[in-house]
């Protein structure tokens, strides 16, 4: 079976499991949803996101141990037009590798032909997948995950609605978890519409609260045209899909687990570029 290398381990560099435990130490999950069906994680260097993203896994390990993941990542590459599975084999992670489950990977690939292709290609050099790959095995040494790249078109959200009542119907038991940061501000990014200072960082919070309200109140269509038109999620594709899929599951709504930024991690002087992170469970 191929064994996916990693692409980004400079993301998660050093002590992975002493980083993971650093993030949970004092954490303690909340009591709602009562059952996690779905989740949001960022997808930055883990110095930045890595403890949203540990506190929506630790938030799901209170809660079940799930056998697998599909995971749903944000497109950052040119050329992958079409949600693409990558259907076989497994992911290096410094704990050792994760199996991809390829009996549901071949289920979404059979079941739905007009929404998905199996393209490994497609995640040759992407991290918003990989990034969440050494927590999973950590926190869930026996699951295993079903990563989709998932590019922001239309069919995302129908992607996620077709594995969500996939799920709700029986045809396979899994957790699905979208990849997206928010809100990249600054020149950096080209996107600093109100300049600099700290009315620029109270835009930025806002421009991100809207997309979070809507991903919370499983308005994953909304996701699509507001990322479009705000700039306000790198993997709205995922991030829509993941949304539908909890509709799909009768989530009542979405609870807010944590939200940060760059530059509340790490404020250099006067605020002029940060990335906003939001970890949410359904």
């Amino acid at each position: 079976m191929p064994m996916r290398q990693p692409v980004a381990a400079q993301f998660y560099a050093g002590d992975c499991k002493a980083q993971i435990e650093t993030y949970l130490r004092d954490f303690t999950p909340p009591d709602e949803p009562r059952r996690v069906v779905a989740g949001i994680v960022p997808h930055a260097g883990w110095f930045f996101s890595g403890e949203t993203a540990a506190k929506v896994f630790a938030t799901i390990q209170a809660k079940e141990m799930p056998s697998t993941f599909i995971l749903l990542g944000a497109v950052h590459s040119p050329g992958v037009w079409k949600n693409s599975v990558y259907y076989t084999g497994r992911w290096e992670t410094p704990f050792g590798p994760l199996e991809v489950d390829s009996a549901v990977a071949a289920r979404l690939i059979n079941q739905l032909p007009e929404l998905v292709t199996g393209d490994h290609r497609a995640h040759a050099n992407e991290h918003s997948i990989e990034v969440q790959t050494p927590m999973i095995k950590y926190l869930f040494p026996d699951a295993r995950i079903v990563p989709i790249a998932v590019p922001p078109g239309r069919d995302a959200a129908k992607l996620g609605d077709a594995i969500g009542k996939m799920i709700h119907e029986g045809w396979f038991n899994a957790v699905v978890i979208a990849s997206t940061d928010l809100t990249h501000y600054g020149d950096n990014y080209a996107f600093s519409p109100v300049g600099n200072g700290r009315h620029a960082y109270e835009w930025m919070v806002e421009n991100d609260k809207r997309i979070i309200e809507l991903a919370m109140k499983l308005k994953a269509e909304e996701v699509l045209t507001e990322a479009a038109s705000h700039r306000n999620a790198c993997g709205a594709g995922a991030m829509a899909a993941a949304v539908a899929a909890a509709r799909a599951m009768d989530a009542g709504r979405g609870h807010l687990v944590q939200y940060t930024t760059s530059y509340d991690v790490y404020p250099t002087g006067e605020f002029d570029m940060a990335v906003g992170y939001a970890g949410i469970v359904f």
